[in-house]
């Protein structure tokens, strides 16, 4: 019997960087009756709370989610009426100015210039960098039509490869790439979360749509963790009632 269902956030529970429509935050507290829930992805806190921690309803059971910003380099949990975080693993400042100078040199190396951004393209989250490619507050249909077979991130995310041996560079979202330190991916994120909560993976399953070679979701299949990979966040809603009905 399963005792954790772990999501990605973006594409899976939510359209890229959009709050929680009313039917997940529904069918995610019904969940919580049954099992704990962990959120994982790219996103920072901030980010997670707009998306997910403000959208559940009131009698959801927050003290058995887990949420796991910055691809698990964060934790946070829900207690005494708040949200709090319980570690954070931080890039140290010359790290930090060596990915940034990279990235720039990554994107004139490979001429990459999109006709229309929309905010900034990097942002620095303290435990990860992510380069959006069109922008932070790019609109969802021009994301969705940017790079749908991931063939352009790919040239920048080898670029970056080469520039930044020792940290982990990985496509995240429709546009985006994660830089980590080494290591740091969704399997590492989940070893955290096992360790954190005392359930095994084993116990635990992965349900993302990224869950192929390259994706940022590919690491909880190759570590051996049961997945299931889906289209949008409407199929993550027929898994999720598929779960429950086991569950119950």
């Amino acid at each position: 019997m399963k005792q954790l269902i772990a999501f990605d956030l973006d594409g899976t529970l939510a359209e890229s960087k959009q709050p929680l429509g009313e039917p997940m935050g529904d069918a995610l507290a019904e969940l919580l009756g049954v099992a704990h829930v962990a959120v994982i992805s790219g996103g920072d806190w901030p980010q997670f709370e707009k998306q997910v921690a403000s959208r559940l309803p009131d009698h959801a059971d927050r003290s058995r989610l887990w949420l796991m910003p910055t691809t698990g380099t964060k934790l946070y949990r829900h207690g005494d009426g708040a949200w709090s975080p319980v570690y954070a693993e931080l890039f140290d400042d010359d790290t930090r100015a060596r990915i940034l100078r990279e990235f720039d040199a990554a994107l004139v190396a490979t001429g990459f210039v999109p006709e229309q951004t929309w905010g900034e393209r990097i942002e620095d989250r303290g435990s990860q960098i992510t380069f959006s490619a069109l922008g932070q507050q790019a609109p969802i249909d021009a994301k969705e039509h940017w790079d749908p077979d991931f063939a352009k991130r790919k040239i920048i995310q080898a670029e970056l490869r080469g520039r930044l041996p020792g940290l982990s560079i990985n496509m995240g979202g429709a546009t985006s790439i994660d830089i980590t330190r080494e290591g740091v991916d969704k399997a590492y994120g989940l070893n955290k979360l096992s360790d954190e909560s005392g359930i095994a993976i084993g116990d635990m399953i992965f349900i993302g749509d990224a869950i192929f070679p390259g994706g940022n979701d590919y690491p909880a299949k190759a570590m051996g963790m049961d997945t299931v990979r889906v289209r949008d966040p409407q199929e993550t809603l027929a898994v999720i009632a598929a779960i429950i009905a086991c569950l119950k």
